[in-house]
């Protein structure tokens, strides 16, 4: 009886290649050491030092470390869902990564959605690890398994709104402008846009600025959330309005080339 050993026609099933995908976006990301530094090391060193932030910065009433650990956390978001994916997507485009992607037998929606399981895994182990390092550092979450499940529900709207605002850039702009424009928005968000300092710190002008933005409301969601309060309605429609106008932005203007 013969053996036929030639090779079947045909591209691999939708999930094999969204797995695939994911796990070419992760190496790429773990291979980039920049993207590591903004993902990873910047929010756990602030994580550390922000048990004496009330030295440099006055954070109100209440111990540092239950103030300052949401606020990473919300950093940890913008970070990989903001900063690393508008980077990496605007010199994808410049090297015509996308455009040959593009020609692969995955659709175009299947390569936006292996970017973003390789940020939901990312996300996920950076969520953790701060997480366990803030308890170790003394934090006191309130509200219990369901503060974490509520983190979860605002970690995925955040995930949206920033990440759609990420691809907005990069679908728009060349890749050095890319670069430039990304980073310059993390550090003034990281500043003074309601990630580490509670909303009611800032003057009554600009508190009602940064409650519209993803930052602010995403910074003061997990705080009031861990803080036993859960997120309020406002929080969330601000984090959907944003990842709604932003991914239309992103449907009509996206280059892929």
């Amino acid at each position: 009886m013969s053996l036929d050993l030639s090779p079947m026609p045909g591209a691999a099933s939708t999930p094999t290649m969204l797995r695939s995908q994911v796990a070419m976006e992760l190496r790429l990301l773990s291979r980039n050491g920049e993207q590591l530094l903004l993902t990873l090391v910047i929010p756990l060193m602030l994580l550390v030092l922000g048990t004496r932030s009330n030295d440099v910065v006055d954070l109100g009433a209440g111990r540092s470390i239950d103030i300052i650990t949401p606020g990473i956390l919300a950093l940890a978001v913008l970070s990989t869902s903001f900063t690393s994916l508008a980077i990496a997507t605007g010199f994808e485009r410049r090297y015509g990564v996308i455009k040959r992607l593009g020609a692969s037998p995955l659709p175009r929606w299947g390569l936006m959605l292996g970017k973003i399981g390789a940020i939901a895994v990312v996300e996920i182990a950076q969520l953790t690890l701060l997480s366990v390092v803030g308890l170790l550092l003394g934090w006191d979450p309130h509200g219990g398994l369901t503060a974490f499940g509520q983190m979860v529900v605002l970690a995925v709207l955040g995930t949206a709104a920033f990440g759609s605002l990420g691809l907005l850039i990069a679908g728009t702009l060349r890749a050095e402008a890319t670069l430039a424009v990304a980073n310059l928005v993390y550090v003034l968000l990281l500043v003074g846009g309601g990630l580490l300092v509670p909303l009611s710190r800032y003057p009554e002008a600009a508190r009602h600025v940064l409650e519209l933005l993803p930052s602010g409301a995403l910074g003061q969601g997990l705080r009031d959330t861990f803080a036993g309060q859960g997120p309020g309605a406002f929080t969330i429609v601000v984090l959907i309005v944003w990842a709604v106008s932003c991914g239309l932005g992103v449907s009509r203007t996206f280059k892929w080339e």
